[in-house]
């Protein structure tokens, strides 16, 4: 069965740390471009960070530039979210995502949901003291 299954996902406080895990399985995360992204209530699904399958770049929101890092173990089948310095703004419910099919290349962003074709269901973080 192929499935994204995310985890870490808590209450911290601001200026607090987490970090998210997704794992795959049924499916190599190798070679594909995988990422991260936010819904907070009410909002729309925003792009948090990805990291290229071709080319190994990444790739933040202006947001969590600084203080979100993406990084992917191929052995664990694994991809991370290290957050660092927490804002309430940050709260939603953080899902990631891979890109099998490549159309995140043809789209030229892959921090835009529309190019990710395999979704997890995502683990819910709040920022709040």
């Amino acid at each position: 069965q192929v499935q994204l299954v995310e985890s870490g996902g808590d209450l911290v406080q601001p200026g607090g740390s987490l970090r998210l895990s997704c794992t795959a399985s049924g499916f190599s995360l190798d070679g594909h471009t995988i990422g991260w992204f936010r819904q907070a209530p009410g909002q729309e699904r925003e792009g948090i960070s990805c990291l290229s399958g071709k080319d190994g770049n990444v790739y933040y929101a202006d947001s969590v530039k600084g203080r979100f890092t993406i990084s992917r173990d191929n052995a664990r089948n694994t991809v991370y979210l290290q957050m660092n310095n927490v804002k309430p703004e940050d709260s939603g419910v953080y899902s990631c995502a891979a890109d099998t099919f490549r159309l995140t290349e043809l789209l030229g962003s892959c921090l835009y949901h529309g190019g990710m074709d395999k979704w997890g269901e995502g683990t819910l973080v709040t920022v709040s003291s």
